[in-house]
């Protein structure tokens, strides 16, 4: 028997002003889980509401279905919906002349009885625990990603680049969306966890693994511990993080 936790927390940091990102765990009728982290761009071009189309949009068609379906359904549904949420975004700067510019990010990651995959534009992050390790699943769509794919830096210059920051796709940014889909078929998987750049930015992977997989926390206290590290190393950025647990044989 597996039995499932999930928390989720958001968290403007200790520099920004106002919160941009939007997080949340929604749960449909045929407990199927939907995992989503939205980091919204543009400051004062309303970042916020960039991401928080992008969740309310998805959250609502989650909710008022029964199922998810098929595997292929689920990778259908989420392209289909992510296009038509780049579509508002775009409609919603034309109608409100200070907002051009705004975007967000979107990783997200739905889970079922028969499957687990992820979908993610931009750089928030998408991971799952397995056998006590911590593994990256999704591929961040940023300048320096490229550049390292390509051979042109190294990882640790990566972390150091002065454009580290500027992303190759967003929602928002284009007329057309480009989501990648990642099919995790791994059945033992432990836990899966969405973060924003807030955290990745200021906490390696074996930092957050670590948190992750002390067993005298609750999961509360492991976001929370997350989110508290983070500030603590500057809080920079907002700060925001979803994980779902599954625990096999004990409530």
């Amino acid at each position: 028997m597996i039995y499932i936790k999930t928390f989720y927390l958001t968290d403007a940091g200790r520099v920004r002003t106002h919160n941009e990102d939007s997080v949340t765990i929604l749960k449909n009728k045929s407990d199927e889980y939907l995992l989503m982290v939205a980091d919204g761009m543009g400051g004062h071009r309303k970042g916020e509401v960039a991401s928080s189309i992008a969740l309310t949009h998805l959250g609502k068609r989650f909710t008022d279905s029964a199922s998810i379906g098929t595997k292929l359904d689920a990778v259908n549904w989420l392209n289909d919906n992510v296009n038509e949420i780049n579509k508002e975004i775009l409609e919603y700067t034309v109608a409100h002349e200070d907002s051009i510019g705004m975007g967000t990010t979107l990783v997200v990651a739905i889970l079922t009885n028969d499957f687990l995959i992820f979908g993610n534009i931009g750089d928030s992050s998408g991971y799952v625990l397995k056998a006590g390790k911590l593994h990256k699943v999704t591929k961040d769509h940023t300048l320096v990603n490229l550049l390292v794919q390509a051979g042109n830096l190294t990882e640790e210059e990566a972390k150091f680049h002065p454009k580290k920051n500027v992303l190759m796709r967003a929602l928002g940014a284009t007329e057309k969306a480009e989501l990648d889909i990642f099919d995790i078929v791994d059945s033992s998987i432990e836990g899966i966890m969405l973060c924003s750049d807030g955290v990745t930015s200021l906490l390696a992977d074996d930092q957050i693994e670590r948190i992750l997989l002390d067993e005298e926390l609750t999961i509360e206290e492991k976001v929370h511990k997350i989110i508290t590290k983070c500030n603590a190393r500057g809080g920079n950025d907002n700060i925001s993080v979803a994980y779902l647990d599954m625990e096999r044989g004990k409530k």
